[in-house]
This record gives C-alpha cells, sequence and structure tokens, in this order.
C-alpha cells in the first residue's frame, strides 16, 4: 500500500515553539532540526515539539536523534546519508517510525530505496545559503527524474525553495515542498504556511498536467 504525506509543505524548525505556532496555520508535516543543545536541554525541547504536534494535529519529524524519537514517539525520523552509518533501522522499524532519507546523488538514491524509506529528499534544487554543501543545485529536471525512479514513494524537494517556486517543484514531480528561511525567518510566518498551502495546493502534479 502506497504512502502519502499528509501535506504538500513542510517547514523545517529550529524549537519547538514553532511546532505550535506553524501547526496552527495549518502545517501538517513539521521537522524539528536542533543542533548544539545539551542532552537534557534537546530531550525537553524534542518532548515540547512531540507534544505540541499532537496538540495541533501534525507529524513531527525529527533530524538525526533516532534513539530520542523512538524513545518520545516522535511520527517520524528523517536521517541523511552519514546517519544512515550508524543507525539502528532495525529499532527504527520496529518502533513504528516512518523513515526519510537525504539523497543528492544516484549512488544516495540507489543505497536510500534499498532501505524502502517512506520518502526520499532531493536537494538542494536551488543554490542555498543555509549551509554550504558539495553538491551544485538539483534543478527542477532533476526532480523529475527522481520521481520517475522512485515511483510512488513521496518525493520532497527542498534547498532554495521559495514560495514562488513552489509550485514548479509539484510540477516537476515532487509530492512536496519543504524549506527553513521561508518559513521561520519570515515577518509573519503564518501567512506564509498559508501561502504555500495555497500555492503548492493549486499546482498540479506532473502526471496531472496535459501534453
Amino acid at each position: 500500500m502506497s504512502f502519502t504525506l499528509p501535506s504538500r509543505i513542510y517547514p523545517v524548525v529550529d524549537a519547538a515553539h514553532w511546532v505550535a505556532r506553524l501547526g496552527q496555520a495549518g502545517a501538517r508535516l513539521i521537522q524539528l532540526r536542533l543542533k548544539d543543545m545539551a542532552a537534557d536541554d534537546l530531550r525537553r525541547e524534542i518532548r515540547a515539539g512531540v507534544h505540541h504536534a499532537r496538540q495541533h494535529g501534525v507529524s513531527l519529524v525529527l533530524n538525526d536523534y533516532w534513539r530520542i524519537a523512538i524513545e518520545e514517539g516522535v511520527d517520524f525520523i528523517h536521517l541523511g546519508q552519514e546517519d544512515l552509518d550508524t543507525a539502528d533501522l532495525s529499532a527504527i522499524r520496529a518502533a513504528g517510525l516512518r523513515l526519510g532519507v537525504s539523497t543528492h546523488s544516484d549512488a544516495e538514491l540507489d543505497r536510500a530505496l534499498s532501505l524502502a524509506p517512506d520518502y526520499v529528499a532531493l536537494g538542494p534544487i536551488w543554490p542555498t545559503m543555509l549551509k554550504k554543501m558539495p553538491w551544485g543545485p538539483q534543478g527542477t529536471a532533476r526532480l523529475t527524474e527522481w520521481k520517475r525512479r522512485i515511483g510512488s514513494i513521496p518525493l520532497v524537494a527542498i534547498g532554495g525553495i521559495t514560495l514562488e517556486r513552489a509550485p514548479e517543484c509539484i510540477a516537476a514531480g515532487a509530492d512536496c515542498v519543504s524549506a527553513v528561511s521561508a518559513f521561520i525567518r519570515m515577518p509573519d510566518p503564518e501567512q506564509q504556511v498559508k501561502a504555500w498551502l495555497a500555492a503548492t495546493d493549486g499546482a498540479a502534479p506532473m502526471d496531472d498536467q496535459g501534453p
């Protein structure tokens, strides 16, 4: 049975309070990506994220910390290629967590598909200033190629995506678009959620487009 992500938009946030704010605005899939925190603070923040997610009907994705994700009952775990080297995928599956995997190349996609992920992320689609990347921009044509290869597995586009570019990603084959700055670094994050939902809900997926 194929799995469908709960939303076409996928904000990435750096603190639990964003889960409440963006969830209230209508976001239904949010990734909590936490960096450089003491162990106790980290667990407290993740626990708060889970609480807010349940309160607002959000599917919460935790980046990297798979052990805590299992212990705290997070919905999804997102792993980069380096994370896959050390994560216990059997334990993740046994706990009922859904799995998302980052990919940037053909070899990484092959590796991800061998793990039967619940979604695959491709990036960066456009240049991004958030972090230095060893890969150049993938472009939307790569989304079309990836979608043809992965079939019914949901495809997430990330990297340099703006409100204006989001529909282009959906049209190229992405099932979902993800961003950081376009949500939490805007003057009105809640309005951004509503605008992105409107823009992506109105975009035609690749299979629905005419000749």
